[in-house]
Formats: C-alpha cells, sequence, structure tokens
C-alpha cells in the first residue's frame, strides 16, 4: 500500500497527535495535521514530534485548519479522523472528508468504539469499501496494539493491503475485531476499570480509591494501577466508554458498567484526571521541586495524601516476585482468605473470565484478548493469566469456587474448553513494586 501523504484530522487531540507521529516517523509520511485553529496546531507539533521522540520528522508535519480539508484530503492516500468521541461530530467529520476523499484512497476513524458502520455510511456507496476502523491505544509509540475493524462495505483486498502496511510499516499489533462496542480492548479492560471504581465506593470506609488501587497494583500485573490508569486516560474518555458499554451491550457483566456517582461529580467539574491537574488523584508540586501526591477522599470530599497500605499477603507476594519465585506469590494469594487478598484474586479471576467471553463475541481468535490486553494496556494477557495461577491451583475449581455468582449466568466449561497456552511469558508482567 502506497501511503506517501496522510491525513490526520483532530491532530491537536492526546490521540490526534501522537497518531500523527507514528505515521510520520514509522510510516514517513507528509502528514497533513488539520484541527479547527492552525495556530494551535503549530504549537502541537513539538508535542507530536516529542511523543516519538524523533526530532527529523518535523518537516514532515504540515500545519492546517478545516478551511484547507478539502486540498488535504484530495492530495492525501490515508485520512485519518481522531475528532472527539461523539457520533454526531464524528459524521460531520466524515461527511466532509468524503466530498474529497480519492479513489485510490483509504479512510479511517480512531474511535474507540463507536460504530464502524454508520461512519462508513457518511460515505457514496463507491467509497464505503474504503473505510475501515483503526484504532490505536495510547500512547502508541509504546502502546502497539492497533484493533482493525472492516464492516459490511469493506474491500477485503483492500483490508489485507491496510493491515500489513499497519503491521509492516507501522510496527502495530494488528488484530482484527467485530464491529461491537467499545471493541475489545477496551470492553475487557474498562469493565475491569469501572468494576475498580465500583469497589473504590463500596469500600470507601477502608480508603476508597487508593485502597483499591494498593489491592490490584504492578504485583497483580499490570505496569499501571486501574484507577490509576482511568485518571491517566481522562475520566470524560472513562464514561463515554463505559457508558456507549452500558447503554448497547447486555451480557453477563451489564451491571459493572454503571458509572459511579463520584465519578459523573469529577466529569461535571471538569476533574478530569492528569489532563485536568485533578481527578481521582492529584499532584501537588511546589516551588522548591517537591511533590505531594493525594487521592480523593470519598467520604469527604477533599484529597488527602495517598496512603502506604501495607497487605501481609501483598508484602509476601512482592518479596517472592523480587526472588523470582511466582509459585509462592500466587501460593500466597490464592490461600490468604483475608479480605484484600480476597478482593485481589476475584478480580484476576474475573477479568480471566469476562475476557475470554467478550473475546467469543468481539474477537476472531482466543489469542485475540491476549494481544489486545498486552500491547493495549501492557496487563498480563488472561491465557497468561491462567497459566500463572495453574502453577499452584485448578483455576476452573477455583473459579467455580470463588465466583459462582458469575457460574450461574457463564458455561464456564465451554469458555475454558479452547484454553490455549499463552504466547506471553507472566513472568514479565507481575513487579514487585506496587
Amino acid at each position: 500500500m502506497k501511503a506517501s501523504v496522510v491525513t490526520v484530522v483532530g491532530a491537536t487531540g492526546t490521540m490526534g497527535a501522537n497518531v500523527a507521529g507514528i505515521f510520520a516517523s514509522f510510516g514517513n509520511a507528509k502528514v497533513y495535521c488539520v484541527a479547527r485553529d492552525i495556530e494551535k496546531v503549530k504549537k502541537t507539533i513539538p508535542r507530536i514530534v516529542k511523543s516519538v521522540r524523533a526530532d527529523s520528522i518535523s518537516k514532515n508535519l504540515i500545519p492546517a485548519d478545516f478551511s484547507m480539508l478539502e486540498k488535504c484530503v484530495s492530495d492525501s492516500d490515508i485520512v485519518f479522523e481522531s475528532a472527539a468521541e461523539n457520533i454526531e461530530v464524528k459524521k460531520d467529520v466524515h461527511s466532509k472528508i468524503a466530498k474529497a476523499l480519492q479513489p485510490h484512497a483509504v479512510a479511517c476513524t480512531g474511535t474507540s468504539g463507536l460504530s464502524i458502520t454508520t461512519l462508513a455510511e457518511c460515505y457514496p456507496e463507491n467509497l464505503r469499501s474504503h473505510f475501515f476502523g483503526v484504532h490505536m491505544f495510547n500512547p502508541p509509540y509504546n502502546m502497539p496494539l492497533c484493533e482493525f475493524t472492516p464492516t459490511k462495505y469493506s474491500d477485503r483486498e483492500l483490508a489485507e493491503e491496510l493491515k500489513a502496511y499497519l503491521k509492516n510499516k507501522l510496527f502495530r499489533t494488528v488484530v482484527e475485531v467485530k464491529d461491537s462496542p467499545a471493541f475489545l480492548g477496551n470492553r475487557i479492560g474498562f469493565q475491569f476499570i469501572n468494576e475498580a471504581l465500583q469497589y473504590a465506593e463500596k469500600y470507601k470506609d477502608n480508603g476508597g480509591i487508593d485502597y483499591i488501587d494498593a489491592l490490584l497494583g504492578s504485583f497483580t500485573g499490570r505496569a499501571m494501577a486501574p484507577l490509576v490508569t482511568s485518571d491517566f486516560v481522562g475520566l470524560d474518555v472513562h464514561k463515554a466508554i463505559v457508558d456507549n458499554l452500558y447503554e448497547n451491550t447486555n451480557d453477563y457483566a451489564h451491571e459493572t458498567f454503571i458509572l459511579p456517582d463520584f465519578v459523573q461529580k469529577l466529569v461535571e467539574e471538569k476533574k478530569l484526571g492528569r489532563k485536568s491537574g485533578m481527578g481521582l488523584y492529584q499532584t501537588i508540586r511546589y516551588d522548591n521541586g517537591l511533590k505531594r501526591n493525594t487521592v480523593l477522599d470519598l467520604n469527604t470530599g477533599f484529597y488527602r495524601d495517598v496512603i502506604p497500605y501495607v497487605f501481609p499477603f501483598a508484602s509476601k507476594m512482592k518479596k517472592f516476585i523480587k526472588e523470582g519465585d511466582y509459585a509462592k506469590a500466587f501460593e500466597r494469594l490464592v490461600n490468604n482468605r483475608s479480605q484484600e487478598a480476597e478482593i485481589c484474586l476475584s478480580f484476576l479471576l474475573k477479568y480471566i473470565v469476562y475476557s475470554l467471553y467478550a473475546t467469543e463475541e468481539v474477537g476472531y481468535t482466543i489469542e485475540a484478548a491476549d494481544d489486545v490486553m498486552a500491547t493495549g494496556f501492557n496487563w498480563c494477557p488472561p491465557l497468561a493469566m491462567y497459566q500463572a495461577l495453574s502453577t499452584v491451583a485448578d483455576v476452573p475449581a477455583l473459579i467455580r469456587e470463588r465466583l459462582p455468582e458469575i457460574c450461574g449466568k457463564v458455561d464456564i466449561d465451554k469458555l475454558l474448553a479452547y484454553m490455549k497456552p499463552s504466547k506471553y511469558d507472566y513472568r514479565l508482567y507481575f513487579k514487585s513494586g506496587r
């Protein structure tokens, strides 16, 4: 596939800027960076360059605004839309792109979960076959996952060419998924994260937000604790994803997609997380260079210092992980019956079950669940998590014992019948830090 010229619409947003950097660096393409305010685009160019750590790409980045969109699109081999995660906003943008898209070119949306088919229908019939969902993860320089979504209109030969370009030229881990709300990675990941938020509310007298994060940190197989992840992504983005899932899916975990009231309040107050300076957490920086990490106390509504929780089971796990004795670490988790250990283990077991369930609905192979979680979230993927726990326990029996309510709703035997060894090594994900 020839892709010497690319247009990215929405290039001043976090994902738009980062994706522009990927096309300009790995793809070595001339990239028209389009947004409503060209001056803002010019100020964003250094951030794009920094995102891929390649000063040389600055010459490939061309600032543009919407008055120049038609010219940019008509000159492009690929047009990538990264507008606000709102179906009406995206339809408006694609209707404009459709007027200038050339017959040889490809149009893509970077939506994290809206209908690809609906957006394809913004194009005339002869161009709908050239439209695809290309969902990259933030930050794409570090997270190579790309969920690829064709529609019923898509040209299969062109789809394979585009997948090859994404894989071989842009160095993406390409996972083809069905046109389903939030696709696969976010469906699995945000089910886990939103349920963790619900647990923060449930256990607010134990500490709430930082209490739950302390139970589900790097020693449980993830680079970033789940509620820190929500703050990193943006609480507004989190809300958009889980609201979409709650409204448009109806699986056994449906209730876990209900956004807690305290998060809704934060969104309304524009306390959106890292990008706004405060959200679930707030870092206070002092003139002398010191910083203070605080967290929202759900009982008082005020920010307080993050508590350095000490849970005996977790301390033992970290010690054994540091020594490289993973079996002893997992044995400590499985056999400790404290409230904290049971919460932790239940989340890991639910993660395995929901990953397999969602992949059956949205993916095409069982390995898809592993690819999306390893390369999109940097979490120990579910098949590898199953292997990790299998070193010390009969995981199917453990699931039946610890998750009786879920077992009453899901055919566990059917889900686990397709279990395969993971190509990912679980030891790379379990860290001895917090």
